[in-house]
């Protein structure tokens, strides 16, 4: 699958294009890392999709993919964050091997990670990418947004065939070899069954986490 049908309504920056892209931006004492703005999903509840890049103050557009030397740099000390996460306004596992760099450097500089994610990562990249995840990554937080597939389809719009099923079957590995699995659904999306949803999480293995709708960061 080529980058550019993974990337469905594509986000309009808002602010000034003279403003530098945000690589890395902090929340709290947490780091967050803005990988890559593409993503396997077209959520339409998702800010970027309703006119904001923004997150807590720091614009997320990206004019470019940010090199993993670049996001190491910016990270300084990681040990002195409470974690360090994979987020932005994309899918962090479209970029793998960046990920991956960025992440093992972090876990030999003493640091603690934490990737939120689709779970559409092992579907993407056509392979099982679970065990290479648990060898860097601490915790991982993953959407799985509806109890169904015709409610995922409402509201996420995949670009990928079986998506739904995916996310599944990735949130049980994840749960096998990762320490820290939460998953999520949001409460007041239309037809959203939050009750449904924590029972397919637990079943899976998982935590579940209720978000809010138009909550974010």
């Amino acid at each position: 699958m080529s980058p550019s049908k993974s990337r469905p309504n594509t986000a309009k920056r808002k602010t000034s294009s003279n403003q530098c892209d945000t690589y890395t931006y902090q929340i709290d004492n947490s780091l967050y890392i803005n990988l890559t703005d593409r993503c396997t999903l077209a959520c339409q509840f998702c800010p970027k999709h309703n006119g904001s890049t923004a997150v807590k103050g720091y614009e997320l557009y990206l004019t470019k993919q940010p090199k993993a030397a670049t996001i190491i740099k910016q990270i300084g000390t990681p040990s002195k964050y409470d974690e360090i996460v994979f987020c932005g306004y994309g899918e962090p596992t479209l970029r793998l091997k960046a990920l991956l760099e960025i992440a093992h450097w972090i876990k030999e500089h003493d640091g603690k990670t934490r990737l939120n994610t689709d779970g559409l990562g092992s579907l993407f990249h056509k392979r099982d990418i679970v065990p290479k995840l648990a060898e860097c990554i601490d915790a991982l937080s993953i959407s799985l947004n509806a109890q169904n597939e015709t409610v995922y389809q409402q509201h996420c719009h995949p670009a990928l065939p079986d998506s739904f099923k995916a996310v599944q079957a990735f949130i049980k590995r994840a749960a096998e070899l990762i320490p820290h699995v939460q998953v999520s659904a949001i409460n007041g999306l239309e037809g959203v069954d939050i009750i449904k949803c924590r029972e397919i999480t637990e079943n899976l293995g998982a935590q579940f986490k209720q978000r809010e709708l138009d909550v974010v960061g």
